[in-house]
Parts: structure tokens; C-alpha cells; sequence
């Protein structure tokens, strides 16, 4: 009898024990702060290997890592001793810069110019780089003689080694974003996460699932000047998502609107009436440059583009009717396979 008396209170206690470390686990931990000129955040479930203190210094170590090589913002970074080297200069990139790099030249390839990772002088004349804003077209000479800096083809990279042909400018700013939720993601792994949802400036990767298996949900804006609506709600599992538009970052003049979207091929802010673009991809840095590119391209050559690639995008162009969305197969197969999840 007292043996049964022993074992019973022992068996609540353990009980009690499991289930206040399955609400430990299933507890959601938010951690967020400034970067890039904007700002990050992580949510996660379960405890990272060295506590959540040690957690946030190695997140934020991470970000810190990816502004000091391709931020144009620093005029010490690795991308900016790049920009102002002289003609010939050889210099030997960080292998983060160096991967990114790489990527932003296969891309600017693989869509013929639409995508140019060189584009930068004219992003900063249209005042959408660390130049002063401004308010008024730039003068058309103006926009000419920086489309003659303007040439993916002219940056030369083999491994890490880059060389500057003089006055080039390279700007990562259409995919740096996403490669930093990336490296957020990779830093969570280490620490033992694997329940999260990373955010840097609208760009999100997703991974397993919420507290007690409820998937991670984001919203995908209406794209409509001055207010915030949502055109869709989507399910994220293990993949990442980045929007490009054209309806928060603009200037407006007798009525025109200039989008911050830069064509590198005529110099001038994007003229269809594609609204925004969001795309999925296992890779957020890939999503990141893929919307700007498809932004670029525009609803026939993005549209072509993209189910040609087989990628999941949903573009929003808009009509006298109102935005009207198109969606590729891929994108259209995963609306269809979430459709039938219970």
C-alpha cells in the first residue's frame, strides 16, 4: 500500500514535468530590432542551445555581417571599397558578398538586362538610393549618362575575385534583404530552432510550424496607394516569400507616378501597370531578386518569364476595373494543395 501511495504522487509529478516541458516547447518567442534601413524579426518556438540573450547577439552579429559587405548605405563596406576602386582594382570578396554577387549576375543574365546588379547610378539619380530623395524627374541627359555606367557585363567574377573596369557601381539592395533573412534562418538552425518565421523588411522565410502545429500565416497587401488591405492570405511551409511593388516606395508629379522600380535598359522607373509581384522560393534571396526582376520584366515578359522558370508567383496588375491577379501553375498548385489541408 505504500509502495501504490509512493507511485501515485510520482506519477502526477511527472506528468506535471512533461507537459510544463511541452508548454516550454510550444511557447512562441519573438525577438526583433533595426537594420538595413529597416527592421527584422524572428518568432520561434522551442529553447535555442545557448538561451535566448546569446540568441538574439548571434542574430543580430549575422545582420551586422551582411550590412558591413553590401550595404551602399556604409561608405566603408566591402561593396563600397568596391564602387570606389579604381579601374583594375582586383579585389578579393567575402564569401558571403561573393555568393550574392554571383547570384545577382545569373540573374541579370538570365532575364537579358532586366535584373542588373550594376543598376545603382541610376537608382541614385532617381533618388531611391543613399542619395537625397528628390521630387522631380531627373534631366533626360542626366538619366543617359548614367545608363553609360550601366552593364552586368562589363563586372568580371571568378570565385571571389571581382575587378572593377572603372566607375562601376554595384547595387545588392534588391537582394541583400532576402539574403539576411537567409543568414537568420541558418543562425536559428545552428542554435537548435526549428519552429520559425524570419522577417527582414517584408521578406519572410518560414519554417515548420507554429505552437501546437498550426501553420505560419502571411498577408499579401492589395496593392493601393495609402491603405492596407489584404488581396491574400497564404500557409508557409519550409519556403520563403518576397513582394515587389510599386504603391509605398514612389514619387508622385503632376500627377505621375515615378516607382522606385528602375528599368536598367531605358533608365527609367517601370510604365505597365504591374502592381506587385510576390514570389515563392525555398531561397529568400532568390525570391528577393526575382520579384524585383518580374517587376521589371512586367505582366507579359514577367508573366512569360516565370512559367517558363516553373516559379510560384502571383502578379497583380492593375485594370480600370481594379487589380486583377494572375498566377502560374506553380503558384495556382500551391493555393490548391493548401485548399485541401484540414
Amino acid at each position: 500500500m505504500k509502495s501504490r501511495l509512493f507511485l501515485i504522487p510520482f506519477t502526477l509529478l511527472l506528468l506535471l514535468i512533461l507537459s510544463a516541458c511541452d508548454d516550454a516547447q510550444q511557447r512562441l518567442s519573438a525577438l526583433s530590432g533595426p537594420t538595413m534601413g529597416t527592421t527584422w524579426s524572428v518568432k520561434f518556438t522551442g529553447s535555442p542551445r545557448d538561451g535566448i540573450p546569446a540568441l538574439k547577439t548571434e542574430l543580430e552579429a549575422a545582420l551586422e555581417q551582411v550590412n558591413q559587405e553590401m550595404s551602399t548605405y556604409r561608405p566603408d563596406s566591402d561593396l563600397s571599397r568596391f564602387n570606389q576602386a579604381e579601374a583594375g582594382t582586383v579585389q578579393t570578396l567575402p564569401e558571403d558578398f561573393a555568393k550574392v554577387l554571383a547570384a545577382a549576375l545569373k540573374l541579370s543574365g538570365d532575364t537579358n538586362g532586366a535584373y542588373d546588379v550594376t543598376v545603382g547610378p541610376l537608382v541614385n539619380l532617381w533618388g531611391f538610393g543613399p542619395d537625397p530623395d528628390r521630387f522631380e524627374p531627373p534631366a533626360d541627359e542626366d538619366v543617359q549618362a548614367a545608363l553609360k555606367r550601366i552593364g552586368w557585363q562589363r563586372l568580371t567574377l571568378q570565385g571571389r575575385e571581382a575587378t572593377q573596369p572603372g566607375g562601376l557601381y554595384v547595387d545588392l539592395s534588391s537582394i541583400a534583404k532576402g539574403f539576411g533573412v537567409d543568414k537568420l534562418a541558418g543562425v536559428l538552425k545552428e542554435a537548435g530552432i526549428s519552429n520559425y518565421l524570419v522577417e527582414v523588411g517584408g521578406e519572410l522565410v518560414a519554417s515548420g510550424t507554429k505552437p501546437y502545429g498550426q501553420p505560419w500565416r502571411v498577408a499579401i497587401e492589395r496593392p493601393e496607394v495609402g491603405k492596407r488591405e489584404v488581396e491574400k492570405v497564404l500557409k508557409l511551409h519550409d519556403i520563403a516569400i518576397a513582394t515587389s511593388g510599386d504603391y509605398r516606395n514612389f514619387f508622385e508629379e503632376d500627377g505621375k507616378l515615378f516607382s522606385h522600380t528602375i528599368d536598367p535598359r531605358t533608365g527609367y522607373p517601370v510604365t505597365h501597370h504591374l502592381a506587385s509581384v510576390t514570389v515563392l522560393h525555398k531561397s529568400c534571396m532568390m525570391a528577393d531578386a526575382l520579384a524585383t526582376a518580374l517587376t521589371v520584366l512586367g505582366p507579359e515578359e514577367g508573366v512569360a518569364f516565370a512559367r517558363e522558370h516553373e516559379l510560384p508567383v502571383l502578379f497583380i496588375v492593375r485594370t480600370n476595373e481594379g487589380p486583377k491577379e494572375i498566377l502560374t501553375p506553380a503558384f495556382q498548385a500551391v493555393l490548391d494543395s493548401q485548399k485541401q489541408e484540414k
